[in-house]
């Protein structure tokens, strides 16, 4: 955790979870834009690394362009842009839904950087005392523990071939496909190895071995939780409510 903001995991979550929600129920640009600036002024306050979040965000380029042109093929609204003859390929209207789609994922992005501020151990504590049994909890903060290790297999697998000499953005598509699928089978069957062992080491150290357990760690929320847990719901709320009914 950080130094300056000792916070209870909890209260990350119910700030993390009022975000997202915000990024998914609004619908307007300028709405999404004044939350995302909101989002990245709570990550900065947790000291969280924007640049890397940054850098996230840029793969979805590819992603924004494409959203834009098939939302511009099968709208007839906004004012044309782009087009071959009679046919649309770009208009203000797929623009328009592309931005609100890059909005909302980094909304997303660097809303759950703040979650990362915590430790695993205090995340799966947080969701036990709000009564969520412990296995659950135990296996979402086992996902969250082995996604990024899993897009490092990725990253190494990618950066092993292009350490050969073979320039992957410059293979026809057909053959992407096929090297792709030569990268993802070996990297799917280590994580399943993985995934085993995990279990056998589980059941070795004894896991639900009782009904009941208890834990050394016992996590207290402080008033200054309690407070931004307050702000946070109200400020959720009555965003919502205005955006309704405006």
């Amino acid at each position: 955790m950080t130094k300056e903001l000792e916070f209870d995991p909890r209260t990350k979550l119910i700030i993390v979870m009022c975000i997202s929600t915000l990024g998914i129920i609004i619908k307007d640009s300028l709405s999404l834009f004044l939350i995302l600036i909101l989002t990245i002024l709570i990550a900065k306050l947790f000291k969280i690394n924007l640049k890397r979040s940054f850098k996230k965000t840029k793969r979805l380029l590819y992603v924004v362009i494409l959203i834009a042109i098939i939302q511009s093929i099968f709208s007839t609204e906004g004012r044309i842009l782009l087009s071959a003859g009679n046919f649309i390929i770009l208009n203000t209207t797929g623009l328009a839904k592309s931005m609100q789609f890059i909005l909302r994922m980094m909304i997303i992005i660097f809303s759950v950087t703040i979650i990362a501020t915590s430790n695993s151990r205090e995340i799966v504590q947080g969701f036990v005392q709000w009564g969520l049994p412990y296995d659950i909890a135990f296996m979402v903060a086992l996902g969250i523990r082995f996604l990024p290790l899993l897009t490092e297999e990725i990253k190494d697998s990618l950066i092993a071939i292009q350490l050969r000499g073979i320039e992957i953005n410059n293979i026809p598509i057909r053959k992407r496909i096929s090297l792709y699928s030569y990268i993802f089978t070996p990297i799917l069957v280590g994580t399943i190895l993985k995934a085993e062992k995990l279990s056998i080491a589980i059941e070795m150290r004894g896991f639900r071995a009782y009904d009941n357990r208890t834990s050394y760690l016992v996590l207290k929320m402080s008033k200054i939780d309690y407070l931004i847990i307050s702000i946070s719901v109200f400020f959720t709320v009555f965003s919502i409510v205005f955006y309704n009914f405006r």
